[in-house]
């Protein structure tokens, strides 16, 4: 079966990671308790490539700032736009995202939506 992904790219402080891993922690088991079917974040730990683009550029880091990349795993797309709709209307994540001090800049975020073309388990 096709499964549909939704995956993002964000550039964070070093100094905001802690607030964002616990955010991140949170978010995730809303995401799974609405039905997605996996919810991963990874920090960037090798990111400086000499002969590609390096995440840190894709991202526009700076020298204090690391990559956060992620991905949310879904039955299909129509079940992607089910889950995430519940998933914003849960309070849980409203009271998560303070407008006055939020862990990263959402104007700096890369989203969007994937077909998977390829996957092997």
């Amino acid at each position: 079966m096709e499964k549909y992904v939704d995956g993002y790219v964000i550039p964070i402080a070093q100094n905001k990671l802690d607030d964002y891993i616990k955010m991140a922690e949170l978010a995730g088991s809303v995401w799974k308790e609405h039905g997605a079917l996996e919810y991963i974040e990874c920090a960037g730990d090798d990111l400086n490539q000499e002969e590609l683009v390096s995440f840190n550029k894709l991202a526009g880091a700076t020298e204090n700032e690391t990559v956060i990349f992620a991905w949310i795993v879904f039955e299909s797309r129509e079940h992607r736009d089910r889950v995430n709709q519940a998933v914003m209307a849960d309070p849980r994540l409203e009271k998560m995202m303070n407008p006055s001090s939020p862990p990263f800049d959402c104007k700096r975020m890369a989203y969007g939506g994937f077909k998977t073309i390829v996957s092997f388990k």
